[in-house]
């Protein structure tokens, strides 16, 4: 069973392309499946499992207490592994055909005001060089509406200040071409010429005082304090502002598919979501200043 598994997480890395954390969110899920299927259920062959087998693996994940979210994503990355299984021959049946994905609960992502967007931004320290790439990172991902992700795997050579765009690759290691604004390219500017003494063959954008690329890690630990600094009292993520471009732009009017295209999203209805948020800022706005309200 394990072999199996490890053929078809080689698979999602070489053939299908899939970033490493979508890979390793699949790998999670299917450890926890087949972890199961071996210690509770007793099974030793992937091919032996039935649909029982798999609904059973469901209930078991809900008295676990968890979300519905998380039962589909489980779903989904159940599903794909056995359809694999299937396409290759390595087994003559799918328990998972026909099965129902559960729904999970649609929450409207949180976003920041513009208000809160520029004490963020103001945050940083600019007089020192870490300030300026606290400030730079900032600055593009609220402008830009990037992955965290895709900010700390930029190189030096995906920006085109002349030009005002970065080039950045998403998931499954798509390119796509976001433009930047004036304030952005200004602070990278000045961000670069402070780090002018890389080490020889450092490509990364945003390095950390090590002089090596920054990783997730060490970007959560900045923004959480910028936010400590800037005394947000939301719950912040990276993710944050990326949904805070994305609803600011549609409340201000832009267009969805040109939403759609700067967020990187294959399907649009992944970018209606905003759309909601929007309505819903509307309708409160209409409440709390409307004398008929």
């Amino acid at each position: 069973m394990k072999d199996q598994l490890q053929d078809f997480i080689q698979y999602m890395i070489i053939e299908k392309g899939l970033s490493k954390n979508t890979v390793q969110s699949y790998e999670r899920d299917l450890r926890s499946y087949t972890d199961y299927l071996m210690k509770v259920e007793m099974i030793s062959k992937i091919c032996d499992v039935q649909r029982l087998h798999v609904l059973q693996f469901f209930q078991h994940l809900k008295q676990q207490g968890k979300s519905a979210k998380t039962i589909a994503r489980h779903t989904s990355s159940i599903r794909s592994f056995h359809h694999y299984l299937m396409r290759n021959r390595l087994c003559d049946q799918d328990p998972t055909e026909h099965l129902n994905t559960p729904k999970a609960e649609k929450t409207l992502p949180k976003v920041l005001s513009i208000d809160e967007v520029e004490a963020l931004l103001e945050s940083p320290d600019m007089t020192k060089k870490q300030g300026l790439r606290d400030k730079a990172m900032l600055e593009v991902l609220y402008g830009t509406g990037m992955r965290v992700s895709e900010l700390i795997n930029l190189n030096t050579d995906d920006i085109n200040l002349e030009m005002g765009f970065i080039k950045c690759r998403g998931k499954g290691n798509k390119e796509r071409i976001i433009p930047i604004g004036q304030t952005a390219s200004n602070v990278i500017s000045q961000y670069l010429r402070k780090s002018s003494g890389r080490k020889p063959g450092e490509q990364a954008l945003f390095l950390n005082h090590h002089g090596r690329r920054l990783s997730r890690q060490g970007f959560w630990k900045i923004l959480r304090a910028l936010t400590d600094k800037a005394r947000i009292e939301k719950e912040l993520t990276p993710h944050t502002l990326r949904h805070s471009f994305a609803t600011h732009l549609l409340e201000n009017g832009a267009d969805l598919r040109a939403v759609q295209e700067m967020l990187g999203h294959a399907d649009i209805s992944t970018t209606q979501i905003y759309t909601h948020v929007s309505t819903k800022r509307i309708r409160e706005v209409y409440s709390k200043f409307h004398p008929r309200a």
